[in-house]
């Protein structure tokens, strides 16, 4: 794992900067991206497309990008950097549609939380181009081409992939691209980005589904009580648990194997809590607290989240 940058938003011209951006996807991550090379790049072009034609309408009524085009072949024709912000399992197919129309120098990333299927998938789709997936690690419960805002990435993580045998000059663009957006960037091997996400945010999401749907099934038994006296930490959940369906429902698939084995380690970590509170050891679960309250310190501490009570969420 190689810090490659820590600055926050700069701007930079061309060779190293783009001329002109293609997104596919015009979604919350698709359009902030859009709405923050508008405020950041302005020497930059932007085209879009999306597969819905409603969200295609939205995006060129809100102005996500320069141009919404009615076709992806359309909309890389020009492009010399490609931005997919589809589910993961959508990947292959909306690679497939650009190949034989993007230009051969044109560098193809994405923006997944899962990169090793999204990687082979890229990279056997558009042999001819420089594949270098990434990941901001920025988001809300929120999707659609309405979500999306220009500061989503700013202060947040982007941590990209690159295959062993990328052009290091063309890593350094694509990380300068991304601290342009206002993110932190940080290069690391797939493999490993995808543990240290299925702990961080695959398995939460997943935890969450399931307590908010175990809610949903107590919810007749309880007669409406559980929604009606929800506390804080009930809503977290639910805010979580809101997310979009179709992405969630692909992001397991793909990193299947890392959630797995996380799922696997929190099972025995909440065995023992469980053992703990049946035979009342009151030290064992002051102690496991004591560590996890600790954990959310040190995540306010490096500025991933907000101490306020509404967790400056309301802040864009």
């Amino acid at each position: 794992m190689t810090p490659a940058s820590l600055s926050g938003p700069m701007s930079f011209s061309r060779p190293m900067g783009f001329s002109h951006i293609a997104i596919i996807g015009l979604g919350l991550l698709g359009g902030s991206i859009g709405l923050a090379i508008r405020e950041f790049l302005a020497d930059a072009s932007t085209t879009g497309y999306d597969r819905d034609p409603d969200t295609r309408r939205r995006a060129a009524t809100r102005g996500l990008v320069d141009k919404v085009c009615e076709s992806s072949p359309e909309a890389v024709a020009a492009a010399d950097l490609v931005i997919f912000c589809v589910p993961p399992g959508a990947m292959a197919e909306a690679a497939r549609e650009i190949a034989g129309s993007v230009p051969p120098n044109a560098i193809i990333s994405d923006v997944g939380s899962c990169k090793v299927s999204v990687a082979k998938a890229l990279a056997a789709e558009l042999p001819d181009n420089p594949v270098i997936p990434a990941h901001p690690v920025a988001g809300t419960e929120n999707s659609g081409p309405d979500a999306g805002f220009a500061a989503l990435f700013k202060h947040r993580w982007c941590i990209i992939t690159p295959p062993e045998d990328a052009n290091p000059a063309l890593v350094a663009r694509l990380s300068a691209f991304w601290e342009a957006l206002g993110a932190r960037v940080e290069s690391m091997d797939a493999a490993h980005h995808d543990r240290v996400l299925a702990v961080t945010s695959h398995l939460p999401h997943l935890i969450a589904y399931t307590i908010v749907g175990t809610a949903s099934d107590l919810e007749e038994v309880t007669q409406s009580e559980v929604i009606k006296y929800s506390a804080g930490g009930f809503r977290d959940f639910t805010r979580i648990a809101a997310s979009d369906p179709t992405m969630w429902r692909d992001v397991f698939l793909a990193n299947k194997d890392a959630v797995l084995e996380m799922l696997q380690r929190f099972t025995e970590d909440l065995t023992a809590l469980q053992r703990a509170i049946r035979v009342e050891d009151g030290d064992a679960l002051y102690e496991h607290f004591t560590r996890t309250r600790a954990v959310r310190r040190s995540i306010i501490e490096q500025g991933q989240d907000d101490a306020r009570p509404d967790f400056g969420r309301g802040d864009h």
